[in-house]
């Protein structure tokens, strides 16, 4: 697996698919304990339909990219992936103003990035986090608690070079005080200027449809929801012909 570096980090990438004349770039950004294996075969099925590119990538921390060094994450984590982590990442491998797709976290970061004036053309946000609601931090407590009784540190393991440090990089930020007043709704999702496609399940047990509502009413660009029922927090793997045809008729009307 090739290595690129951004924002002083080595990260695991890979490409998928070939890209076609004219055809966009498809960049994944993988939730709050993703990598590039836990998108499943996702990526591969919309570069194909799509007839472009896909670029997935394990960021700082995560999967086979450099294990986190700092004890603890900043609490504006997403905005750093956002603000240089990522920009730095699309210069070095010459990617052009791509369509982000996103998940949970990586949600969250596409939503930054394009609020803060940087050229995409398009963003898939599935379960994005725009507010930080109780809810989810009941859930994350829960996590902690299934990490240290169940086995899904072992499980994580398949995934992650450190699974430990990856686990409490994600669960210690976000259970953090000063993380509860986390908001991007005024400072980031006013200023996108290209078109959205959010994506949630209402028995997503990391947020309610608080988050889309919030979405939508914030953003002057074209919104379009998706709200599923009998679906939680992942879209694509527990509903994926849905959301593979959602994300295809958002991406090939804007290519």
């Amino acid at each position: 697996m090739p290595f690129a570096t951004a924002a002083g980090r080595r990260l695991a990438y890979e490409w998928l698919g070939e890209a076609g004349a004219g055809q966009p770039t498809l960049v994944f950004l993988h939730e709050g304990l993703g990598s590039i294996r836990q998108w499943r075969d996702f990526p591969e099925k919309v570069a194909a339909a799509t007839g472009g590119r896909a670029l997935v990538y394990d960021r700082y921390g995560y999967g086979q990219s450099d294990v986190l060094q700092e004890p603890r994450r900043s609490v504006r984590f997403m905005h750093d992936e956002a603000l240089q982590a990522l920009p730095e990442l699309l210069a070095s491998l010459g990617v052009e103003p791509p369509f982000l797709i996103g998940h949970s976290d990586g949600a969250s970061i596409a939503l930054i990035h394009a609020g803060a004036g940087h050229a995409v053309r398009g963003v898939v946000a599935m379960a994005p986090h725009v507010f930080i609601e109780p809810l989810c931090l009941t859930s994350i407590a829960n996590a902690t608690h299934a990490f240290e009784s169940t086995d899904l540190a072992q499980r994580l393991g398949r995934y992650h070079r450190e699974a430990r440090k990856t686990f409490y990089g994600w669960a210690d930020v976000w259970l953090d005080p000063d993380f509860k007043g986390w908001d991007i709704r005024d400072d980031y999702l006013p200023h996108i200027r290209c078109p959205l496609l959010a994506i949630q399940g209402y028995d997503d047990e990391y947020g309610t449809m608080a988050q889309l509502d919030e979405l939508a009413r914030r953003v002057e660009s074209p919104c379009e929801l998706l709200k599923l029922k009998d679906c939680g927090h992942a879209p694509f793997r527990e509903q994926p012909e849905t959301t593979l045809e959602a994300v295809l008729r958002f991406v090939t009307g804007r290519t």
